[in-house]
């Protein structure tokens, strides 16, 4: 007889080949914190740890059929959803997680890869904000995606509080305005909370490139974190401090010619098997 049930995170997200980011990351994530991981694929980037190099799009009536195919049977504890690149991959997404029961959404609005490459169209953004926000328990940009949604300059900690502040009028619930692209040697991190407070976050700042795909590895963290049964508090928290020790355990590996992956596996839990109500 089947008694357990594993805490399940489905990602709906872009593809990397490479192996650190996208729905490669996004699997690697749940799975090294102990949750069962199913997926939606929305783009195929041709990419590397150097750059992107192409985007093949995925047609909607695929992801919505890809969608269903998993709600139907895997129902999942959390959804990252991750790179959406079209106002129709919006409106696909949107409507079709309509037809199923709420589920807590984690969105990283992927805008820029950390190679610097644009991934997103311009008329994707008010698609973005105008659907997406509204459904998500929590968005995380990071300061260059940020700059984008509240249209200012972000390249201080002051500029990420303006920027926060911003971007939560255009209907967020919660926001975690990332900041690993600072310069200083302490990064600081701001979650904006339901009721309008800041709580900041701090860690070191490595001296290391290997930080392809962190972005990713982070919405997905959170994302198992709940998926566990975690406050959204304590997942975003925990989810920074598993970035930053997977960053630190991989500072020192060579994969690739560009940005290296992190180590996802630094100490990897075995899947967690909860009672079945």
């Amino acid at each position: 007889m089947k008694k357990y049930k594993y805490p399940s995170v489905l990602t709906i997200a872009g593809f990397d080949g490479s192996g650190g980011a996208g729905i490669q990351a996004d699997i690697k994530t749940a799975s090294a914190l102990g949750c069962f991981s199913t997926s939606v694929l929305t783009a195929l980037p041709v990419q590397n740890t150097q750059g992107v190099r192409k985007i093949y799009p995925i047609p909607v009536e695929a992801v919505a059929d890809q969608i269903r195919a998993i709600l139907d049977d895997i129902i999942p504890d959390a959804i990252k959803i991750g790179m959406v690149h079209t106002p129709q991959l919006v409106e696909t997404i949107v409507s079709t997680l309509a037809e199923y029961k709420k589920i807590p959404i984690v969105f990283d609005p992927v805008m820029v890869a950390t190679s610097g490459h644009r991934l997103i169209e311009e008329e994707t953004i008010t698609a973005i904000t105008e659907k997406l926000f509204p459904i998500a328990d929590v968005i995380t940009p990071n300061m260059d995606e940020a700059a984008i949604l509240a249209n200012i300059k972000v390249e201080t900690l002051d500029d990420l509080y303006a920027a926060g502040k911003k971007i939560k009028e255009l209907g967020c619930k919660t926001i975690l305005l990332k900041g690993g692209h600072q310069t200083t040697s302490t990064i600081t991190s701001l979650f904006y909370d339901v009721d309008n407070s800041f709580h900041s976050f701090e860690t070191l700042k490595f001296d290391t490139d290997n930080t392809h795909g962190s972005g990713c590895t982070l919405s997905s963290a959170i994302a198992a974190y709940i998926a566990q049964g975690k406050s959204l508090y304590d997942a975003v928290s925990m989810g920074q401090q598993y970035v930053f020790q997977a960053i630190e355990n991989g500072t020192d590996v060579q994969t690739g010619l560009g940005n290296g992956p992190l180590n996802h596996f630094f100490n990897p839990q075995k899947l967690i098997k909860n009672e079945m109500v």
